[in-house]
């Protein structure tokens, strides 16, 4: 297996409303390798969508280490955090997180933008982002002249414009239908063939049996870490899975 990228120890993220205390996540210890396609599931309230704004540096745990690379990010400045979010970490989310005002192409460039890239290096890639993702004919349209699909794609070109190390997918098909999720899902299993680490929450068990490895969490704790015994099955059923370690029970092999 590859070198851990991503390494979690003693991580606590506690809420405070009013006079009680949430804890969201709970003594959290998690490894995952370079390269690996996780699916992060659980029940709402869970603590799943916590855990991927921790991993994707928009949230700080109050106690634990996050080491992203053998670097331990849990101690940059917000400046800094965001420097490693802009060159490793790429976001899909669940409503798309357009800007409503720019076009597909001025979106897909947003994060060159930002980084400082000159502008004949952003238009070389996002002329090769729109041929990559089917939206050549779409790059002057802006989002509310998209298709949910289209939207997505958009989303995806985004993320992976400044060739990030990782992405985190929060529910990236939950706000399209099921024949246009499997194209968006598999357009992220593409990128995860060619070496990107995939990490996504979802309810949707068909979509979560896809990956590589399931981490089922409750009351913000991982319950249950699953491998597949092979590789995951795009249709047909899902492959067996075999349990590798446990927080608090004992998951049964399939016999």
């Amino acid at each position: 297996m590859n070198p851990a990228q991503i390494e979690l120890a003693g991580i606590q993220r506690v809420f405070h409303l009013g006079d009680s205390e949430v804890h969201a996540l709970r003594d959290l210890n998690l490894s995952i390798a370079a390269g690996e396609y996780v699916a992060v599931m659980g029940p709402s309230g869970s603590g799943k969508s916590t855990l991927l704004n921790l991993l994707g540096l928009l949230d700080r745990p109050n106690t634990g280490v996050y080491r992203l690379e053998g670097r331990d990010v849990t101690t940059l400045s917000p400046d800094e955090q965001a420097r490693v979010r802009s060159q490793r970490i790429g976001f899909v989310f669940q409503s798309f997180h357009l800007v409503p005002r720019l076009s597909a192409a001025e979106n897909i460039a947003l994060p060159m933008v930002l980084a400082g890239l000159p502008p004949d290096q952003r238009a070389t890639r996002v002329k090769q982002a729109l041929k990559d993702y089917g939206l050549e004919q779409r790059a002057s349209h802006r989002p509310d002249e998209l298709s949910g699909g289209q939207r997505q794609r958009v989303a995806i070109a985004r993320a992976t414009i400044m060739q990030p190390a990782m992405i985190l997918a929060d529910e990236p098909t939950g706000n399209l239908d099921r024949a246009t999720g499997v194209e968006v899902i598999q357009l992220l299993e593409t990128l995860n063939a060619q070496g990107v680490t995939l990490i996504m929450v979802t309810h949707d068990a068909a979509l979560g049996a896809r990956a590589q490895r399931q981490l089922m969490m409750e009351d913000g704790a991982i319950q249950q870490d699953l491998r597949q015994t092979a590789p995951a099955a795009s249709s047909a059923g899902s492959p067996p899975i075999s349990c590798v370690t446990t927080a608090s029970t004992l998951c049964a092999l399939p016999t």
